[in-house]
């Protein structure tokens, strides 16, 4: 028995059901036709089936897009079985996939209906009304795809004689495809929102450690031309570095840089009182992670670590080559924190004070996934370390080539 868990979403389940479906039908027909023993002939269209609508979701995660409808009407119309598929949406034709390519002259008038009020459309031939006495095509079934209650584009099966089975084939792969546009729309509702986060964090360079930066150079003015001449050119490039474009991504050796920057300006500040260590497998220095993801987290240990210790203290930052991952870690050996107040900060319902370690750890769940979250280990006088991983090779990260 089938049984799935009670929270999945219901355009996930639907996509579920219809997929079911689409196999259903599949076994069927292949049942029919067979031509070896039944289990043979089973398992091979069950797989013929699993692989072309795994081909074809990689087409459409970002949507169905021209090019992506275009590839996934060439997976779709062996699964079909007929003539020519088609895909359109209210702007036009977006592909027309095997015979008779003349009917996609009309595609947009016949799916008027179906953009229209959702329901599926059958056309005979006196509704195609083809001049071509050898055109393959004498009958068609238009498909509504739906995305978010709305009817967003139509998906239609060209074949010789559209029958009963077809008609349920091309609906159930109507409501796979909507499953996948849904998918589409949610990924890039969740790229907004880790955008949406990144540009708060950005936004957030402390008032603090401006402050105590510019105080920090101001004081070397008169005693050290050189050396506060040296601090500003640092403190313009880490400005300029937090504040830059929209690249969501960085390798750890540029955000290492940066950090070098920050810590550079804080020690003006701290002087003999604060000691960083930094160690770093070479192989860690190309990852990719989010941009802004460490910073914040030295910052966290400054301010709420070292600054509020009375004698010197030590940051230690290192990054473990762990076979398909990378771990990386800031640790201090400052005032510490209640695990519980921790806890709510990554809640989000904790002190405002802390909000780049909740904004790291939600833009890294969001990325990678929950099991990338943040590790905070501390207590109270004990100091605090937090760690994280990021894997390799992420097609967050690096992407997936699409044919």
């Amino acid at each position: 028995m089938l049984t799935l868990p009670l929270d999945v979403p219901v355009g996930v389940l639907g996509g579920v059901l219809v997929t079911i479906a689409v196999l259903s039908w599949l076994l069927v027909r292949g049942l029919h036709r067979r031509r070896a023993p039944m289990t043979s002939v089973a398992t091979s269209v069950t797989y013929q089936a699993l692989s072309t609508t795994s081909h074809a979701a990689r087409h459409l995660r970002d949507g169905l897009t021209a090019p992506a409808a275009a590839r996934a009407a060439r997976d779709l119309r062996p699964l079909l079985g007929v003539e020519a598929v088609a895909f359109v949406d209210s702007g036009g034709p977006l592909a027309w996939e095997g015979e008779g390519d003349h009917h996609g002259e009309q595609l947009a008038r016949h799916s008027e209906e179906v953009l229209a009020t959702g329901r599926t459309v059958r056309l005979d031939h006196r509704a195609l009304a083809c001049a071509d006495p050898d055109c393959p095509i004498d009958d068609a079934i238009l498909a509504p795809i739906v995305c978010d209650d709305r009817v967003v584009a139509a998906l239609g099966s060209y074949s010789r004689h559209v029958s009963a089975d077809l008609v349920l084939a091309t609906e159930a792969v109507a409501g796979w495809v909507s499953t996948q546009v849904e998918l589409a729309e949610l990924g890039r509702e969740r790229s907004r929102a880790v955008e949406a986060e990144l540009r708060a964090l950005r936004a957030q360079i402390s008032p603090h450690f401006v402050y105590n930066s510019l105080a920090a150079i101001a004081s070397y003015v008169r005693t050290d031309p050189e050396r506060a001449r040296e601090l500003l050119l640092e403190f313009a490039d880490f400005t300029r570095y937090s504040l830059r474009g929209s690249e969501q991504f960085a390798t750890l050796a540029d955000e290492l840089v940066n950090i070098e920057r920050y810590l550079t300006l804080e020690q003006a500040r701290f002087g003999d009182r604060l000691e960083v260590v930094l160690l770093v497998a070479p192989e860690a220095l190309t990852v990719s992670l989010p941009t802004l993801a460490v910073q914040p987290l030295v910052e966290n240990a400054v301010q709420h670590g070292i600054e509020a210790k009375v004698d010197p203290g030590t940051i230690t930052i290192t990054a473990i080559d762990r076979g398909t991952e990378v771990e990386i870690a800031i640790e201090d050996d400052g005032v510490g924190a209640d695990p519980q107040a921790v806890r709510h900060v990554l809640a989000g319902t904790g002190s405002r004070d802390h909000v780049g370690l909740a904004n790291v750890d939600v833009r890294l769940r969001q990325t990678y996934g929950d099991a990338y979250g943040l590790v905070v280990e501390t207590a109270p006088g004990a100091g605090t370390r937090v760690s994280f991983r990021v894997p390799k090779f992420s097609v967050r990260t690096h992407g997936l080539p699409v044919t």
